[in-house]
């Protein structure tokens, strides 16, 4: 399906903000609320549109790695379907030739790495033939930082509008009954298991449910929603089928940086448009990236042109992604929000 500007805007403005009123939105955009409603309905249904509030990996006491797996033919597609199926995955690809599947793996921090977890589930008849897990150090592009690709439509001015309240350190005021509330820290806690749960399958998910959902009254939601994401510990990121973008061919790369230069390159990276994730982790390839381009040709002018021009960069291996068989939220159908 093709994009209209107002299509383009719409996932722009939920970038900007994932829970912002289809009237604000609106707004914004010059168009009528009836259709930006209609709109994300169509998304939704056409193009995989869904907002998922997400929290913090390191507030939230969890490590993630980006496991690498490579199987026989005939299983790599079943073994990615029953990864995407485990509730602590996420990002969960098929590369190279379809021989090649990626995943992010969450574990308590200080917990079992992603590869012990992975083949303590994983039967001997699982096709496997290699596996290499690599722990996500940091991340200098992606998670509430959205691709340029998807983020280039609306104008400043747009952007100051749909900005939501700033992020700050102060803690929130507390609830009203400590022990049938949540906590009232900003790092979130077993308490918010069940609000995070909700968000995650549907971060546009209204008061009403999020409260059926936890047990708590729509104002201690709001009042705990707004801390987390004051803080920083709560963020949303949109799900969208990145070809309507112009995106038809993708690649994961993985570079070997000299050490003392890798904040350098790092950072360099995480400026380019072509990009939408930069991270540095473990192992012999230090820095992983997600490449995004128009067209095969596209890319080669990118790895020879501008990874060519970084000398810090002593390795360098592409793996071209066919299919994201799992991006940031559980594979499940959310509902569709009319506002």
């Amino acid at each position: 399906m093709p994009l209209d500007e107002i299509d383009r805007g719409l996932i722009h403005a939920l970038h900007i903000d994932g829970r912002a009123p289809f009237s604000r939105i609106a707004e914004v955009l010059g168009v009528s609320t009836q259709t930006v409603a209609r709109r994300y309905r169509r998304l939704s249904a056409e193009a995989g549109l869904r907002v998922v509030g997400l929290a913090d990996p390191h507030r939230a006491g969890r490590a993630q790695w980006l496991v690498r797996l490579t199987a026989t033919p005939h299983s790599a597609q079943d073994l990615a379907r029953a990864l995407a199926r485990r509730p602590d995955t996420s990002w969960v690809k098929l590369a190279s030739g379809g021989t090649e599947i990626i995943a992010v793996v969450h574990t308590p921090a200080g917990g079992a790495d992603g590869r012990s977890l992975l083949l303590h589930d994983i039967p001997r008849t699982a096709g496997i033939t290699a596996v290499s897990a690599h722990y996500l150090l940091h991340t200098y592009l992606g998670g509430p930082t959205a691709w340029r690709g998807r983020a280039n439509v609306l104008d400043p001015r747009q952007r100051r509008q749909l900005a939501p309240p700033a992020r700050e350190n102060a803690a929130p005021s507390p609830a009203p009954s400590p022990s049938l509330s949540p906590a009232t820290g900003a790092t979130p806690t077993d308490d918010d298991r069940a609000l995070l749960s909700a968000l995650q399958r549907d971060g546009r998910a209204g008061q009403a449910e999020l409260a059926a959902a936890t047990g708590w009254s729509p104002a201690t939601v709001a009042r705990r929603l707004a801390a987390l994401r004051a803080s920083g510990a709560l963020f949303f990121d949109v799900e969208c089928d990145d070809t309507l973008f112009g995106a038809t061919t993708q690649a994961l790369l993985w570079m070997t940086v000299a050490p003392a230069r890798l904040e350098q390159v790092a950072t360099a990276l995480a400026r380019h448009e072509e990009l939408a994730f930069v991270a540095a982790t473990t192992g012999r390839t230090n820095v992983v990236a997600h490449a995004l381009c128009p067209d095969p040709a596209a890319l080669h002018h990118y790895l020879t042109h501008r990874l060519g021009g970084q000398r810090a960069i002593h390795a360098l291996e592409t793996a071209p992604v066919l299919r994201t068989v799992k991006a940031a939220g559980p594979l499940t159908s959310p509902p569709v929000r009319a506002g």
